[in-house]
Formats: structure tokens, C-alpha cells, sequence
């Protein structure tokens, strides 16, 4: 087949009037080649193609021309923008990996995504949305609160200060957030206790990776202790203190092994991801999981994303980890295609 990858890459500079975090959440020349080269790997011809407005130009042009499209993309701006790619390959009947339109929507909007998750029942933190910074705090969250943009990914707008103790706090943080990424602020119960995640892969019989604990233990010289902007962007970085501890398969009971890998899937299931996801979570000091997002995107670098590190605990390659990922969205293409399914 020939396949194009759909992509946004990361670049140093951000333009003005942005975060300096805007492009945190691309993925890197690095790793749009791996996954060309696993690709290539499986006998199919790739083209790479940036997700940017000449993509409005290029697709009509070569719909006919690609077989299947690899997408990545995390969009460029907009509460939305995970859902752009995917609705103009909707549009032209180009066939695509991962989530569709409306899971992407909704997963990047953190508060929807907990309506989802109360409605079914997945124990997540308590919150309440931030739409002015001057809205009353419900009298029911309690202290510590960790404040964050609604519609970021890749802890875009987080760090340890966004942790807060006292009212004062919390209302200078939401405001700033607001002002910086101008969105609505989530605030909710910070969890302290162990972090954890896990991958899902495939369709019908889904494959529930082992979970992975990320054990910030090692880096208290940095003043992080939980998965901040900066913790994502500089880990390894012993200089700056930023190296936590991956254990995969974490060391958990089988019967709380279990718990969470149903967690996991469940929510894969009911904000409607294909193919992939990875759902974030943060036990308590009760060993209670809460779920704290999910994401339909998540990183497939082979040397630093959580994603690929569960592939490998659980003995798969990384070339044959992309190659499930296709097949998962072909045969599932397939089956559409045969009940007359559009997109």
C-alpha cells in the first residue's frame, strides 16, 4: 500500500502572542522517520505529509493516489483541532488510523470527557470548569488542587506551581491559564500517590498493554514530582534532575493489575477510541485508580514515548507495534466498506 503519514512537527520557534509550550505536543522529524521506516519495513511505499494548509491542496490532488493514511497530527490550534485531519480525510473518503472526528474532539476537552466517565461509573477526580476566573469554588473540592487548560495535551500549562494549597493561590494560577492559553481552566483534587498508564491497541480483541508506572522518586533535587510541562519535555535530563523511573510491568497486586487494565479499556471504549489510546492514571493512598485522561494520540517515539516502552515490556517491536496499529485500521476500514459505511 502507499501510505502517507499526517504529522505536525516540532519547531523551536512558536510565532508571538503564543505559549512556550504551543508546540509540545508535535512529534519530531525523529519520530515521523521511525515510523516511516517501520512502515517501509512491512513492504509499504510512504509519503510524508505535514498537516499544514497545503493539506488542503495536496489530498484532493492524490486522494487516488494513497491507499491509507498513517495520522498523527495533533492540529494546529483550537479547542478541536485533533478532529481537523481526520474530517477532511471523512470528506474525501481516504481511509485513516486511530480515532475519528468526534473521540478526538471529545477527549481533548478534558471536563466533557469526565462527564463520560462519571456517567459510566470511572472513578476520576473531582473537578469544577473555570470560564472567567471568577466563578465560586464548589465548596465540596477539596485541597490540593491542580489547575490546567481544558483543551491541552502533553501537559501543556502545567507545572508544579499549578498544585495549590490555599484559595489565593488557585484563583492567581486559573487566571493566568485563561490569559496564556485562552480557554477554560479544569481544576481538580490533585491526587498524590503513584502514577501510571496504560496503552490499548487494536480493534475487536483489544490488546491491553502492561502498565507502566512513571516513578518520580529520583527526582526530588528538581522540585517535580508528578508529570509537569517540564518533566515531559526534559526528561532524562540529569543535569536539570529529570530522570524518572519506568518500571513496566509496575509492581502492583494481580487483582489491582487487573482492575486497571479494565479501566483502561473501558474507557477506551466509551469516549470511542480506534485502533490506539493510552489512559492516564494516579492511585491514592487507598490504592484507589483514578483515571485522569485519555489520549487517542498518543507518542510512538521508540526512545522516549511511554507508548512504545509498553509495547516492548509486553514483547512487541517496535516495527510490529506500527504494523498493529495499521492492521487494526484496515481490517476495521474493511469491515465498514462491506456494510457500506462512508468515510
Amino acid at each position: 500500500m502507499k501510505i502517507a503519514i499526517t504529522y505536525n512537527l516540532k519547531r523551536k520557534n512558536v510565532g508571538k502572542n503564543r505559549p512556550h509550550d504551543f508546540c509540545s505536543e508535535f512529534d519530531s522529524l525523529k519520530t515521523v522517520n521511525y515510523i516511516a521506516s517501520a512502515l517501509k519495513e512491512k513492504g509499504h511505499k510512504v509519503v510524508l505529509l505535514e498537516a499544514n494548509e497545503k493539506l488542503l491542496n495536496y489530498l484532493p490532488k492524490h486522494r487516488g493516489k494513497i491507499d491509507f493514511v498513517f495520522n498523527i497530527s495533533e492540529g494546529i490550534g483550537g479547542a478541536s483541532r485533533e478532529s481537523r485531519v481526520p474530517a477532511i480525510l471523512d470528506f474525501l473518503k481516504i481511509p485513516y488510523t486511530g480515532s475519528g472526528v468526534f473521540p478526538l474532539a471529545l477527549t481533548l476537552d478534558k471536563a466533557y470527557t469526565k462527564k463520560i466517565l462519571e456517567a459510566e461509573k470511572i472513578l476520576t477526580p473531582k473537578y469544577q470548569l473555570f470560564t472567567s476566573g471568577q466563578e465560586r469554588l464548589k465548596p465540596d473540592l477539596k485541597f490540593p488542587l491542580i489547575a490546567k487548560p481544558n483543551a491541552e495535551g502533553s501537559a501543556k500549562g502545567i507545572h508544579c506551581s499549578s498544585v495549590v494549597k490555599d484559595r489565593k493561590n488557585l484563583y492567581r494560577i486559573v487566571k493566568k491559564i485563561i490569559k496564556q492559553y485562552n480557554q477554560p481552566v479544569i481544576v481538580e483534587e490533585f491526587i498524590e500517590g503513584r502514577e501510571l498508564t496504560v496503552g490499548v491497541v487494536g480493534n475487536g480483541k483489544l490488546n491491553v498493554l502492561p502498565v507502566l508506572e512513571i516513578d518520580f522518586s529520583s527526582c526530588g533535587r528538581s522540585g517535580e514530582y508528578f508529570y509537569s510541562w517540564r518533566m515531559k519535555e526534559f526528561q532524562g535530563d540529569v543535569k536539570k534532575h529529570l530522570t524518572p523511573t519506568f518500571h513496566c510491568p509496575a509492581k502492583l497486586s494481580s487483582s489491582l493489575r487487573k482492575k486497571i487494565k479494565n479501566l483502561a479499556l473501558k474507557t477506551h471504549k466509551v469516549t470511542g477510541c480506534l485502533d490506539i489510546s493510552r489512559t492516564d492514571f494516579r492511585l491514592d493512598k487507598y490504592n484507589r485508580p483514578y483515571v485522569l485522561e485519555i489520549n487517542p494520540l498518543p507518542g510512538l517515539d521508540p526512545e522516549e514515548s511511554n507508548f512504545p516502552l509498553m509495547a516492548k515490556a509486553a514483547g512487541i517491536k517496535y516495527v510490529d507495534l506500527v504494523g498493529m496499529i495499521l492492521k487494526a485500521a484496515v481490517e476495521r476500514s474493511n469491515k465498514r466498506d462491506k456494510k457500506g459505511g462512508i468515510g
